[in-house]
């Protein structure tokens, strides 16, 4: 085994304060490095959460032994993450990442910054250091790369995208803080081709490495059977219900297709117009939030996942998730979607409706082909993107460093 090292992951949010994503990536990779014998502190800043109306997710998030979390708080509360979103700086966090960074690290590793230091916060600490572009914020204030809230950004327009966004600008992008800072990380990592090539074409003239993200096994345990009282046939949905996610376009090929139904597991801000939207499609059933046990049952049972995502996705997890089970996906050719379909088999892409409904009776028609493509799926998951490969992966990048 490798020599232990330290490592210092700096992250906006991190469970239980959370939205998902590139939070519990970091989790799941700290806690893989610390069974590894490594040891991690995570920093991140509980105020961004409370700022953006999160409340603490409830499930449980253990933590091996060798894991820190250095949880920051501000007496003036949200205030903090504003000033930082203002001036791209820690301005109120300058003196507890101080504290935290008075110890060296092997490796300081950034993820999604924007809140809890900004730009700025990537000089801090010494060692290798990495960033992982887990969103597209480098090179869109918005994160996102979608336009006006209303369809995939084509050429860069900040300031007006920012305030269609109802935000108010952020100066400091027009100043050198950005490309100053980017000076101090030594390798920038992509969880997908696409998304590495996205930044290329914005002018990101840094090291970019690709490396998808993971699903650890123990995260993805084989469920003993379907969700019971689900009508079946049907395909699934995962994912947060707002407009970025397409669902609405999901809903709009179900009114002509009607061969099998369709079952929509999370919630949003779209949430009550999308289910206004379904209310006259019988075969289209709204299950709501779900826990992760109920989340495999219903992968378990399903011709196959369905990801009509219409903006630039980096690396969806829960492609990964449905693969784990067993369980084919059919994703829109947009972004990073394709991806993981591509390098695994265990799926297909689409661009318009009517290769979706193509798709959709191919794998209802023919369950030797649904199983193919699921072994496929499940087989390129253990093979590329679960925890061992990973870590292998990483950490020679660190080596090479």
């Amino acid at each position: 085994m490798a020599e232990p090292r330290s490592f210092c992951m700096v992250t906006t949010f991190y469970p239980p304060y959370h939205f998902g994503g590139d939070a519990v990536y970091v989790y799941r990779l700290s806690n893989a490095l610390a069974r590894r014998g490594h040891r991690v502190t995570v920093v991140h800043c509980a105020d961004a959460h409370a700022l953006l109306g999160g409340e603490a997710d409830g499930a449980p998030f253990p933590h091996h032994p060798n894991v820190e979390v250095r949880r920051l708080h501000s007496r003036l509360g949200p205030v903090s993450p504003v000033v930082t979103y203002l001036t791209g700086r820690p301005g109120l966090k300058r003196r507890p990442l101080a504290e935290v960074f008075a110890e060296p690290f092997d490796v300081v590793h950034f993820h999604n910054v924007s809140l809890v230091g900004g730009p700025d916060v990537l000089r801090y600490g010494s060692g290798v250091k990495l960033y992982t572009m887990h969103e597209h914020w480098l090179v869109c204030p918005m994160h996102s790369l979608w336009k006006h809230n209303r369809r995939p950004c084509d050429k860069p327009d900040w300031l007006s995208c920012t305030l269609s966004f109802g935000r108010p600008p952020q100066l400091w992008r027009y100043s050198g803080l950005m490309e100053r800072s980017l000076g101090e990380v030594d390798v920038f990592l992509a969880p997908s081709r696409f998304t590495a090539e996205k930044h290329r074409e914005r002018g990101f003239r840094r090291p970019i490495r690709h490396l998808p993200q993971f699903l650890p096994e123990d995260a993805a345990p084989r469920s003993d059977g379907a969700e019971p009282g689900l009508e079946r046939p049907y395909f699934l949905f995962a994912g947060r219900l707002e407009r970025i996610k397409g669902l609405h376009t999901l809903l709009q090929a179900f009114r002509r297709y009607r061969s099998a139904g369709l079952v929509v597991a999370g919630e949003g801000k779209e949430g009550p117009a999308l289910r206004r939207q379904a209310a006259d499609l019988p075969h289209v059933r709204f299950v709501g939030q779900v826990g992760s046990e109920q989340l495999a049952r219903l992968y378990t049972g399903a011709v196959a996942l369905v990801v009509p995502s219409l903006g630039f996705e980096v690396f969806p997890l829960v492609t990964l998730e449905a693969f784990a089970q067993g369980t084919p996906a059919i994703v829109r050719d947009v972004g990073g979607l394709p991806e993981a379909v591509a390098d695994s088999g265990g799926g297909f892409a689409y661009r318009t409706e009517d290769e979706l409904v193509h798709a959709l009776d191919a794998l209802v028609a023919d369950e030797s082909l649904r199983r193919r493509l699921g072994e496929q799926g499940r087989s390129g998951w253990l093979r590329l993107w679960s925890e061992s490969p990973h870590l292998e992966q990483y950490l020679a990048t660190i080596d090479g460093v």
